[in-house]
């Protein structure tokens, strides 16, 4: 079943549009408090179709994805009762209740770790809002965080050139249904702790 290889070809092409940094930059802002899909979706593709810009790709991916994180915070901050029926129906809810007791054991370093690994960020950021995390210290952990991760993505995706993305092509629907099993499985995990 090919599932990934037409969203990696649709996905390249958008990276390849006139418009892909303002794409970049809405999706980056967007996925840190609401959407669903990952920024790295859009910044890996784009740095392969002009690796000379890696550094800048990565630099908008940071900037509004912090941004974006800001306006989570507020939606935890000042709307979650508006938003909690949502919630507890999605799945989210789980990770939601995870990342509120990290954050209460952990403070920001839990906005930091869920800012660079592939958990949900936009979950640590409403979290985050509800438990009324110190603003300066959920910023620099978002930033940092946001930043490792971008940066990291892009560098590879310069480094690697020509050979990976003829590997990512290749492997797409691997990678992808891989992706899958392993967020399932750290699912599973954080439900169970």
């Amino acid at each position: 079943m090919n599932l990934f290889k037409p969203w990696y070809d649709r996905v390249l092409r958008w990276s390849r549009h006139p418009h892909a940094e303002r794409y970049l930059g809405a999706m980056s802002f967007a996925e840190s408090s609401f959407f669903p899909i990952p920024v790295d979706v859009m910044l890996a593709p784009m740095c392969l179709a002009d690796r000379d810009r890696w550094i800048r790709y990565a630099t908008i991916a940071t900037v509004f994805s912090v941004l974006g994180g800001l306006g989570g915070y507020a939606i935890g901050w000042g709307m979650f009762e508006a938003i909690e029926p949502w919630l507890r129906e999605s799945h989210y809810w789980g990770d939601f209740e995870v990342a509120s007791q990290w954050l209460n054991d952990y403070g920001v370093w839990v906005v930091f770790a869920m800012g660079f690994s592939p958990l949900p960020y936009k979950v640590a950021t409403i979290a985050a809002g509800v438990a009324v995390i110190n603003l300066p210290g959920f910023f620099i952990g978002s930033l940092v965080g946001r930043a490792a991760r971008f940066f990291l993505v892009a560098g590879l995706v310069r480094l690697g050139g020509d050979k990976f993305e003829s590997t990512l092509s290749q492997y797409v629907e691997r990678i992808g249904w891989a992706t899958v099993v392993i967020i399932v499985i750290a699912v599973w995990f954080m439900m169970r702790g």
